[in-house]
């Protein structure tokens, strides 16, 4: 039992009320009385509702940030602030009373601003329908009918899969066709040509032999493989004593699929006898940011069910892994021994013993870094990254690629919106940058843009790449009210470049008070990508195989754009030169006679009128210009 002290304060406000920052004064006052003691302390807002509980070590020292500097809470907490009306707080003796404490309260009532996991997860069951014709599929729920059901089970991931290879092994359709009805009435799809269908609709398979497989399908998923195949293996054996070669053989065929699908299942096997693996995925969903949690269940070594919860995206990873999880085994009875995750977790030691606590004995909390965990979380974080994307209709390559590129560069979430740049110029002439946009891993080639390096000549990539992001910067000043183009910041900059362009470009950043994450990207003697450049080292992507790829594609792009925009304006500076060669033709002249005519070509080819039409041309030019072109 947990002995505590509740007391209560409350935000004082006259007839005319407080402004906001007279309210948090007035709060930050009152929480600097609290005591360095460990405990609870429960937000509420003006209507008296609980809207955030949360523990401290020290209450004093943990209430009293919400009330203060607001510049450094999370837009989360802000929000949670600004409703802050009042606080009760609760006295533990301990941090770990008062971690239990606050999991038990916010299981109690659901406060607005924890982060809490829904549990919309039923009963399964196998439902069994009979007729001349039987079959069975995974089902929610029982329907007021005849049919039989097989359960009810916890896992409908797990009764899911059942169904599914015990069709397979048997060769039972898996696909809408109705029998008797659609018996023999249509030809064999992909399923039979590959052996996971014996074909009725096709008339490749009597009723007699279908019922008999669906009757062993259902035993061999009540009663496992190895019973199912040591039945078969007898009558195969009969069979081939008897001299029924063709049955024996069916029956063999059989026993096959059966060791197949068994091996299959051997592949997501694991070394811990019970284990629950955890993975967050996040991405941008316009102005409502969402994020996945992947769980992946371990026991008797094999991965028996999976689940997954879309929240809103967290701005605090760290802390929301503990609240994540302190949520979800607040809805679920089981603890495995081994907890699983994907990056760093705020209390892990206070974590793992509550977990503790929860089962009856020990219970470990890992981060998983190499071996087996580490395979076992990427696949987590795969599952997640695949959920996200059906849920925000996207693909889940481009969503994993995000989340893997943010977990090498260490970024709080994945780049939704990355910029890269590249300069391009020959021999220091026609300096120019491109400046390529990739918006949830694919290109927004709207938002692409070009710059013609003005502060100085000659050649110089460094001063170059500066000068193009302080531009950059600029133009986001003017345009951020707009919200598109250059008004919106990245989440991710790249540079086509090593550490020296990224330590030219992190004084302009730092100038313009921002900090944008920038990293270079570095090439290899055959000009592939070869690593990621912070300001003094060098962070491989070659192990990040969909990282890797989308940030070489990006390389790829921002080059080949910068490069199309140098040839052209090389090539129009030579034109332009050829012009300005003309007595009485300056580069005013020269860009005015190229906007009218287009090209060289048409130029030689026009009259003295035709090209007196032009503006701010005189007849003695026009002269000149026609005389350079004919031979004159």
């Amino acid at each position: 039992m947990i002995i505590c002290k509740m007391g209560k304060f409350k935000a004082i406000t006259d007839e005319r009320g407080d402004s906001v920052n007279e309210k948090l004064r007035e709060l930050r006052k009152k929480a600097m009385s609290l005591p360095l003691t460990p405990g609870v302390y429960i937000m509420k807002n003006a209507a008296g509702e609980i809207i955030y509980i949360g523990k401290a070590k020290a209450l004093k020292n943990r209430v009293s940030q919400y009330f203060g500097s607001q510049n450094t809470h999370t837009k989360k907490v802000r929000k949670m602030v600004e409703n802050v009306n009042d606080f009760d707080y609760i006295l533990c003796s301990s941090e770990f009373e008062a971690l239990v404490l606050e999991c038990s309260l916010i299981k109690q009532h659901t406060p607005k601003y924890n982060i809490l996991l829904k549990d919309d997860k039923g009963y399964s069951y196998i439902k069994v329908t009979g007729g001349e014709w039987k079959n069975f599929t995974a089902v929610k729920q029982k329907d007021d009918d005849t049919a039989r059901y097989i359960g009810p089970y916890m896992s409908s991931f797990g009764i899911t899969n059942a169904v599914s290879n015990a069709k397979k092994a048997f060769k039972l359709p898996q696909c809408s066709k109705k029998f008797p009805r659609d018996y023999g009435k249509s030809r064999p799809c992909l399923n039979y040509a590959i052996g996971q269908c014996s074909a009725p609709c096709a008339g490749k398979i009597t009723r007699q032999a279908h019922n008999e497989a669906v009757d062993r399908a259902l035993d061999f998923i009540e009663n496992g493989s190895g019973k199912v195949i040591e039945e078969l293996t007898a009558k195969m054996q009969a069979y081939s004593d008897n001299l029924e070669f063709e049955k024996a053989a069916k029956l063999r065929d059989t026993i096959n699929s059966i060791k197949k699908i068994t091996d299959r299942q051997n592949v997501v096997a694991t070394g811990a006898e019970e284990q629950d693996v955890f993975a967050v995925v996040g991405g941008a969903d316009g102005s409502n940011p969402k994020a996945c949690l992947a769980v992946l269940r371990f026991r008797d070594r094999r991965l028996y069910d999976s689940e997954h919860f879309i929240i809103d995206l967290p701005e605090d990873l760290i802390s929301a892994r503990k609240e994540l999880i302190e949520s979800y085994y607040s809805i679920r009875d089981f603890v495995p021994r081994r907890v699983t995750l994907d990056g760093e977790t705020a209390d892990a030691e206070l974590l793992a013993q509550w977990l503790t606590s929860l089962r009856g004995s020990k219970v470990t909390v890992n981060v998983a870094q190499r071996g087996e965990g580490h395979a076992l979380v990427e696949m987590c974080r795969q599952n997640a990254a695949q959920k996200l994307a059906l849920y925000m209709g996207r693909t889940g390559r481009g969503t994993a690629a995000l989340d893997e590129l943010g977990h090498a560069l260490g970024l709080k979430r994945p780049p939704q919106y990355i910029e890269s740049y590249d300069i391009s110029h020959t021999a220091g002439a026609d300096n120019v940058a491109g400046m390529v946009v990739f918006k949830d891993g694919l290109p927004l080639k709207k938002a692409y843009r070009r710059f013609s390096i003005k502060g100085f000549s000659g050649q110089d990539d460094y001063a170059s790449m500066a000068e193009v992001i302080d531009r950059r910067l600029n133009e986001y000043e003017k345009n951020k009210d707009s919200g598109e183009g250059f008004g919106v910041l990245p989440d991710l900059i790249l540079l086509d470049g090593g550490k020296g362009q990224v330590n030219a470009v992190l004084p302009v950043l730092k100038a313009h008070g921002t900090d944008i994450p920038l990293f270079g990207m570095v090439k290899d003697s055959h000009h592939r990508t070869r690593a990621i450049a912070t300001g003094g080292e060098e962070i491989a992507l070659t192990s990040k195989r969909a990282a890797f790829t989308l940030v070489s594609s990006i390389q790829e792009e921002v080059h080949r754009y910068s490069v199309e925009y140098h040839r052209a304006k090389h090539k129009k500076s030579a034109v332009s030169t050829t012009l300005t060669r003309i007595e009485g033709v300056g580069e005013a002249r020269a860009k005015a006679l190229l906007r009218h005519f287009r090209t060289i070509k048409a130029i030689s080819e026009a009259s003295v009128e035709e090209l007196l039409k032009v503006k701010g041309m005189n007849k003695t030019a026009a002269e000149k210009i026609y005389a350079a072109f004919h031979g004159e």
